[in-house]
């Protein structure tokens, strides 16, 4: 299962003396560097499960599961976006550097890692973004930099080094944003060389393909 971060600055509101603040950890209608666009609604099925099962999503530090810095009070959809009051775990070591950073405005965004379901995005041609209309929150992360261009090239690379392939979209993605190539271009490689690639046997040389995509990042 693929974990994805929304990869936009989305500043925190305010920092307190009691460890609390607020922020949205995403806004609808805006293309990320993805070329995803989170719709209105997109949480109201992953908040209602977490409600349910009284549960929340996960508040990290940069992203990482290993460095849980403190719980999300309340989370909820508002006509800007997604709007989450957190608190930072005080009487950690984590959650009192946190703080101090914070406060002083040193690390200041927030960043959302999510999966989409099945049937949970469409793609609008004409725009070349991915509407999401369905998102499954993970975790919500106080990152240094929550606007990162080159994610889309990490995710691929990462993959590829870890003895896997990256699915299609995120290949495309990378292609038209990252490599330079035209959709059709892109089009042409996932439809006459990639997918034939993914469908080789698992004992390909991977160290081979990650020298093509060296060759087309210089490109």
């Amino acid at each position: 299962m693929k974990i994805k971060h929304l990869t936009r600055p989305f500043k925190i509101k305010a920092v307190e003396d009691d460890g609390t603040f607020e922020g949205y950890g995403s806004v609808f209608n805006v293309i990320d560097s993805y070329r995803d666009i989170v719709l209105p609604g997109a949480f109201t099925d992953s908040l209602k499960d977490h409600e349910e099962k009284d549960t929340q999503p996960a508040l990290l530090w940069q992203h990482d599961s290993g460095k849980p810095m403190g719980v999300w009070d309340e989370i909820a959809e508002d006509d800007h976006g997604l709007i989450m009051k957190g608190r930072l775990a005080l009487g950690t070591q984590l959650g009192k550097e946190a703080h101090e950073v914070m406060k002083m405005g040193a690390v200041k965004g927030l960043s959302i890692g999510y999966r989409v379901p099945k049937g949970g995005e469409e793609y609008d041609e004409a725009h070349n973004v991915w509407n999401l209309k369905e998102i499954d929150l993970w975790e919500t992360s106080v990152v240094t930099f929550p606007a990162n261009p080159s994610a889309q090239i990490t995710d691929v690379r990462a993959a590829l080094q870890d003895g896997i392939y990256p699915d299609v979209r995120d290949f495309e993605a990378f292609l038209t944003r990252d490599a330079g190539f035209s959709r059709s271009q892109a089009r042409t490689i996932l439809n006459e060389g990639y997918k034939s690639l993914v469908k080789q046997d698992a004992g390909d040389d991977l160290a081979a393909v990650n020298q093509k995509l060296d060759q087309l990042l210089e490109r």
